[in-house]
């Protein structure tokens, strides 16, 4: 999905005025360290990364300063201070907006953290036909009503759902409904308020990974760091392609090998698997295996990437270094760097490209081969 598929005028709201006391965190949930980053933060920068601009942000009063530390360098954010309730929060916020009213507005909870590019494509998709949507899961437990200390007469779960945030709404229709507003002192979301107003709101799939931080459990322990080391050398040959990083480089000879024989990445999947304790790459692509042979070596990264995942892990950050005379490094590192960042799965900014020489010592010194030595860090998730 590119910027373009959501309109062009999509804002939002980020709900983060309330105190976060059951959290047990020393400051206000919303601004506490979750995974490496203050939770209202994640939130923000995938509305950011969506191209959702502005983000209208509601604080408590007083934390000016904690906010804008939080949400330092994300675009587009409008800090406002909120109400007494949440409703009264979200409205504050969107009154900001209507000077220049957008024409579509998604309204977030900052406590759901995990807001995924995905969900933001349904509910764009959905108010194409309803002026308002939601993200809901399914009742998977069994449901009774209580009768006191008691079990009541039971609920039916199939006619019951899970409501989640973002809710997204047409701008002008979800300002008035929220100031039309006349129900309990506080509304549970702004479906509610939609609903009150007479909206019809379309359900689409949510996620479960859009879990409520809630608890002090939801924080838990730091999260667990895994270090792996990967080392690899290729011998220069003549009549051979000269791969990389994941480019193609120019260079009268290049790498010879099983695969593209890129000697770098080869390095860099021996660094995950290492800190996955997994082996190295010859024993998930064994040299004997023809279907190998010629293959993208940045297949090999992918699949190093999603042993990670499915042990529970994410790419913390890479740093390689290349060994060779020849060819020079530099003029190719930034696109080394950005290949790599959309293999492992991460920001540029979390990829290190570096290069050295043996000043012509050894076999990388008389042009013989290409070295390349990696270190990767993994991070709990």
């Amino acid at each position: 999905m590119n910027e373009a598929s959501l309109l062009p005028r999509t804002a939002a709201v980020i709900v983060a005025a309330g105190q976060g006391l059951r959290a047990g965190q020393p400051l206000p949930k919303q601004f506490a360290l979750w995974r490496g980053k203050p939770v209202v933060r994640h939130s923000a920068e995938a509305l950011a990364a969506a191209g959702i601009a502005p983000i209208v942000v509601a604080i408590p009063e007083n934390a000016e300063e904690l906010a804008r530390a939080a949400l330092d360098g994300v675009a587009g954010v409008i800090l406002v201070t909120g109400g007494a309730t949440r409703q009264q929060s979200v409205r504050l916020a969107l009154e900001v907006l209507e000077h220049d009213a957008p024409d579509r507005v998604l309204i977030h909870d900052a406590a759901r953290p995990q807001l995924s590019r995905r969900v933001i494509e349904r509910l764009a998709a959905a108010l194409a036909d309803l002026p308002a949507a939601t993200p809901v899961l399914p009742v998977v437990d069994s449901l009774a009503h209580a009768a006191g200390a008691t079990m009541g007469a039971p609920a039916r779960r199939e006619d019951l759902r899970r409501i989640q945030t973002p809710q997204a709404f047409r701008f002008a229709a979800i300002l008035a409904a929220h100031r039309a507003w006349q129900g309990a002192p506080d509304a549970g979301d702004d479906a509610q308020v939609a609903r009150a107003a007479g909206l019809e709101v379309a359900l689409v799939e949510g996620d479960e990974a859009l879990h409520k931080l809630t608890f002090a459990t939801d924080f838990g322990p730091p999260a667990p760091i895994r270090v792996g080391i990967g080392y690899d050398v290729h011998r220069l040959a003549d009549g051979e392609e000269l791969w990389l990083c994941g480019v193609r480089i120019d260079h009268p000879r290049g790498l010879s090998g099983h695969s593209d024989a890129d000697v770098a990445i080869h390095a860099l999947v021996d660094a995950v698997l290492g800190a996955l304790g997994q082996g190295d790459i010859g024993s998930h692509f064994p040299p004997s295996d023809p279907q190998w042979r010629g293959a993208s070596s940045g297949r090999f990264l992918s699949h190093a990437v999603l042993l990670a995942a499915q042990a529970g892990y994410r790419i913390g950050n890479v740093d390689l270094t290349i060994v060779c005379e020849a060819p020079r490094i530099g003029p190719h590192r930034e696109a080394m760097r950005a290949r790599l960042a959309g293999l492992l799965g991460t920001e540029v900014e979390a990829v290190s490209v570096k290069a050295t020489t043996t000043e012509r010592l050894g076999f990388t010194g008389r042009g013989e081969g290409i070295a390349a030595q990696a270190v990767a860090t993994l991070l709990g998730t």
